[in-house]
């Protein structure tokens, strides 16, 4: 059966699915067993397909989910799906650290290789931690890669306002970004969402029903507990619940979901989807699917034939009144406390990451440590992009220069701070220190005017900190600059080992 599920054309060439079928449960699926065969697998994403659910997402680390659906894109072309041409959307998740051109063609080329396909539809980046700013070149070289044909289109994922905003701020060509977003998590629905109608840029947005306890499964079920959940997903999302206030303020949420559901004669499913797909910057939805267990595209095509209306907004207000924020901003969850992913807490698996920069002693000086960029003008200038002696730390005036001389997003003051304050924070970790630790900045600007864009990004970063603080604008700044910051911080801990 074919449900004609409306497509969204995120580019002349790549018009998906509203409803994006996405493959990450598969890697769920083949944690305590062997990996799902390849053929039966496929041949139950060419039901999805030929059903109108045609586009699946995915990432090299899903488990087989690309050699899969590389299975289903060799049935497409042999002709078994007929008209149907599925698209693949998939993700590379690189361990932060040098992006060689080498490094980034080898991980386009694995994926292209398990998909068995020239050209792969739409190639997302993830990045871990971006005091590296090895996602620069990486989205470079990803932008080399598709002038070449080897990929349609680029997209990120779990950026956060600041971050996607910078990289088009950059002249990056990035079509999408795909991040948590659902009516539990509504951080996708505020600068997220202005940056990306500022720079054209689609949302989508997976979690949108809470790896399915969005459901009437669990209305007015008992707290199961996390350990207690069958798969990650559920895990995951649980953290979310414990995030917005517990399972009675979920409860609450479910029921008047419910309320909604019973006035249109849908599901609890079908009004959280939809009122997602409403958000302006959003795209596509995300729905998980586990091949061959699970089967719910009957239900999920009903998305599309109601309308919420004012009297559907009244009856959700006072529930989502009653949720707290989620905290930070999207892609929070994977970078710094609360950890809100399946395995919880991923310190031990940041601290693991390639730093930045590494710290070298100073000959001579026994207390006294020093931190280089890479900047050109370090060693000509006799400079060093911080220092350490004793536990006090002074970092050099610093400005949105990546690698020896590339100037960051020109003429934009608050892409430029947001760069500044990561190569801040990766000068310090090298140190020893934090952001936290910041005891003073001093920002000057080459223009006044953008004192406002430059403070509010500066909030972001300080705002819980609160460091004394001086905000110059000065006659002008060397090059292509509109804001240069320094700082001091006193550090907390030893100068890192592996510095």
């Amino acid at each position: 059966m074919n449900w004609a599920i409306p497509h969204s054309a995120l580019a002349p060439d790549l018009v998906a699915s509203r409803l994006v079928t996405g493959l990450w449960q598969v890697a769920d699926m083949e944690r305590d067993r062997a990996p799902l065969d390849l053929q039966q697998t496929s041949a139950v994403l060419a039901d999805y397909a030929r059903s109108g659910f045609d586009t699946f997402d995915m990432a090299d680390h899903y488990g087989s989910a690309e050699l899969i659906a590389g299975q289903l894109l060799a049935r497409a072309r042999a002709g078994e799906l007929g008209a149907c041409q599925p698209l693949a959307f998939t993700k590379w998740c690189p361990t932060p650290g040098p992006m060689t051109p080498a490094i980034v063609r080898h991980g386009v080329q694995t994926s292209r290789q398990r998909l068995g396909v020239d050209c792969i539809d739409l190639l997302q980046l993830h990045w871990w931690s971006f005091e590296h700013p090895g996602y620069l070149d990486a989205l470079h070289e990803l932008a080399r890669l598709r002038e070449e044909g080897l990929v349609r289109h680029l997209g990120v994922t779990n950026f956060d306002a600041a971050h996607l905003d910078l990289i088009a701020s950059h002249g990056i060509p990035v079509l999408t970004n795909q991040v948590s977003f659902s009516i539990l998590d509504r951080r996708a629905a505020g600068a997220l969402s202005d940056v990306c109608t500022r720079h054209g840029i689609r949302l989508l947005a997976y979690g949108t029903l809470a790896g399915g306890l969005l459901s009437e499964r669990w209305l007015g079920a008992t707290d199961p507990g996390i350990d207690a959940l069958p798969d990650w997903s559920k895990m995951k999302y649980r953290r979310f619940i414990d995030a917005i206030g517990g399972w009675r303020v979920f409860q609450d949420v479910l029921t008047a979901l419910a309320q909604v559901a019973q006035r249109h004669q849908v599901s609890i499913a079908n009004v959280a989807n939809h009122w997602v797909l409403q958000q302006s910057a959003v795209a596509c939805a995300l729905i998980g699917v586990r091949p061959g267990e699970r089967d719910h595209r009957a239900d999920n095509a009903r998305v599309f034939g109601f309308a919420l209306d004012a009297s559907d907004y009244a009856l959700l207000a006072p529930a989502l009144a009653g949720t707290h924020a989620v905290p930070g901003d999207c892609g929070d969850e994977y970078r710094r406390p609360p950890f809100l992913t399946a395995s919880g807490d991923l310190t031990h698996h940041l601290a693991r990451q390639t730093r930045a920069y590494r710290a070298e002693a100073v000959p001579g000086k026994a207390r006294r440590h020093r931190v280089s960029s890479g900047s050109r003008w370090e060693p000509i200038a006799g400079y060093s992009r911080a220092v350490r002696d004793g536990d006090r730390i002074y970092v050099s005036g610093t400005t949105a220069t990546h690698g020896e001389d590339t100037v960051v997003a020109p003429g934009d003051a608050a892409a430029q701070t947001t760069y500044i304050l990561d190569k801040i924070s990766a000068s310090l970790s090298a140190l020893g220190a934090c952001l936290e630790d910041v005891v003073m900045t001093r920002i000057y600007l080459a223009d006044a005017s953008d004192c406002a864009a430059v403070a509010r990004v500066h909030g972001q970063y300080f705002g819980a900190i609160r460091p004394a603080n001086v905000l110059l604008e000065v006659g002008r700044l060397v090059g292509d600059y509109r804001v240069e910051i320094e700082a001091e911080a006193i550090a907390s801990a030893p100068v890192p080992t592996d510095s």
